[in-house]
């Protein structure tokens, strides 16, 4: 016998269609769903009696590019049932990336991922897939990891940090990157339209590579240009891009933020039903929580952070500059903070590179401040965490967060950022608090539902044909829960608990969690886009 030999006895199966649960024995064999129906053999079974069995979850929009790497308990998504991740998002990433650009990339987001123990030895997309498949000490990943090639990263590799048009060469050289990276697996685009130097591609450069990417049945997914200010504009471009290029369109964290959004849901929900009736292929997802998390410095104007951090150093040495960038944070807002003006006690400092500075995580930018004025407060303290200060935002709308989650096209995500002092409780909780605060407390879904919306149809958009099902043939990911007990433990106090009511989950047929405790195994591996 192997160690994927087994039998699942008893469960309620909510299949990841949708479609109602139903009681069946389910068999595992060599990694893969063997069999499905009663009184199932098996050289070991495990009793599901009164647990809901489901296909593994799958996080639309993670950041565990170096956690899955070095981190071999991975408590954060097994512990709630995740089995695949898709890494390479909001445009930045760590591949593709040459001599130069991997050690800026490395600074670039270590707000997000830290500044790991990782031997950096990958450049191309295929290159870092590759090294995924040797995972944590060369034993395999914790759970599978799929990629996006990130937009701001091959613009960084073609023409650097400038703000202006990439050259009619510049554009090929991005083509042919965004081309190699679906060649060797990666499964679309990714785009950080409020971050550099993603922000200062104009539509008709967004179109243009997705047009690679449609060609290869990718995806675009799109962290967009405003998430405040200017929001519905920004996804109506989104949705032309979609539509111009012919490339299907996956709205990242999809939300709409600050008082100026409230209870504008529907008007966001409008432009994708009208893209739907057009044949537009149009998806979304969402973190079932209010605030948001970023870098702090992605709080800045676009224009000041042209040519890079270096630039950006000898522009705050110049007063006339440094007031300006004040000016257009406080008064007028910046294109980086959604075009609305800064309210710094919404914005908490959650994480910090420099040890020195941690006596500020935990306090409001206005708190940490204290008589200074916060704008001021806010330029010195990323100089001096050498642009590594990770941010809670706090501006989200609960009634636009519920309106979205419940659209047909919807898809569950984490968007959870693992790295630093004060992280976001949704990295541990977002498919728990779906299940359990979302589903069971407050009525917004059916087991099977919700079920669906974190593996059937998140597979559909990734174009699987062998995981985000309990079907014959499948990769055995799977997921055992209590539909009484399943929720988010995690909170911004304790951001790292483990989730509750999830006490077993397989990755391709190995027992990763058994009674809810982590069991060793490393069975995940790259998933590379489906040739056509």
């Amino acid at each position: 016998m192997t160690e994927t030999d087994f039998v699942i006895r008893g469960a309620e199966i909510a299949d990841g269609t949708g479609a109602p649960v139903y009681r069946a024995d389910v068999a595992v064999r060599d990694g893969r769903i063997a069999g499905i129906g009663e009184r199932l053999d098996g050289a070991e079974a495990i009793d599901a009696g009164g647990l809901v069995l489901a296909p593994g979850f799958i996080d639309m929009h993670a950041h565990s590019e170096l956690a899955v790497l070095t981190d071999r308990e991975h408590l954060a998504k097994l512990g709630q049932g995740v089995t695949l991740e898709v890494l390479g998002q909001d445009g930045l990433s760590y591949a593709p990336v040459d001599e130069t650009t991997a050690p800026q990339m490395w600074e670039a987001i270590a707000a997000w991922n830290g500044r790991l123990d990782v031997d950096f030895d990958w450049r191309t997309v295929g290159e870092y897939l590759d090294r995924l498949d040797r995972g944590v000490d060369g034993e395999g990943l914790p759970v599978n990891a799929a990629y996006l090639v990130p937009h701001g990263t091959v613009r960084m590799l073609a023409m650097g940090w400038d703000d202006r048009p990439p050259t009619a060469a510049e554009l090929e050289v991005m083509k042919a990157q965004v081309a190699q990276g679906m060649e060797e697996g990666a499964f679309g685009l990714s785009a950080g339209l409020s971050y550099t130097p993603g922000m200062y591609a104009a539509t008709a450069e967004l179109v243009e590579l997705c047009r690679v990417v449609a060609r290869y049945g990718g995806y675009f997914g799109p962290h967009q240009r405003s998430y405040g200010a200017g929001a519905m504009e920004g996804y109506a471009e989104m949705i032309q891009i979609g539509r111009e290029s012919g490339c299907a369109l996956h709205l990242a964290h999809a939300t709409l933020n600050y008082e100026v959004n409230a209870g504008r849901a529907a008007e966001l929900l409008k432009l994708v039903d009208e893209a739907l009736d057009e044949g537009v292929p149009v998806s979304l997802d969402t973190y079932p929580y209010l605030p948001g998390m970023t870098m702090l410095a992605a709080l800045l104007p676009s224009w000041s952070l042209a040519g890079g951090y270096g630039a950006l150093r000898e522009r705050l040495a110049d007063e006339a500059v440094r007031a300006r960038i004040v000016h257009e944070l406080d008064v007028t807002g910046t294109d980086g903070a959604n075009g609305v003006p800064a309210d710094w006690a919404r914005y908490e400092i959650a994480s910090v590179a420099d040890p020195r500075l941690r006596g500020y995580v935990g306090k409001s930018v206005a708190e940490a401040a204290g008589e200074r004025r916060p704008a001021e407060f806010f330029l010195d303290l990323i100089v001096r965490d050498d642009f590594g200060t990770g941010c809670l935002m706090h501006v989200g709308n609960e009634e636009n967060v519920r309106a979205i989650m419940r659209h047909g096209v919807h898809t569950g995500s984490s968007d959870g950022v693992l790295a630093g002092d004060k992280i976001h409780p949704r990295a541990w909780g977002s498919f728990a608090r779906y299940l359990g605060h979302y589903t069971r407390e407050l009525g917004l879904f059916s087991v099977e539902e919700c079920v669906a919306h974190l593996s059937g149809r998140p597979a559909a958009v990734l174009g699987l044909t062998d995981r985000g099902l309990v079907r014959e043939g499948y990769a055995a990911d799977l997921v055992l829960f209590d539909p009484a007990t399943v929720d988010a433990r995690s909170t911004f106090e304790e951001p790292r608990r483990q989730a509750a009511g999830v006490p077993y989950v397989f990755v391709n047929g190995a027992l990763a969690i058994r009674d809810g405790r982590r069991t060793g195994a490393l069975a995940g591996r790259s998933v590379r886009r489906p040739r056509r």
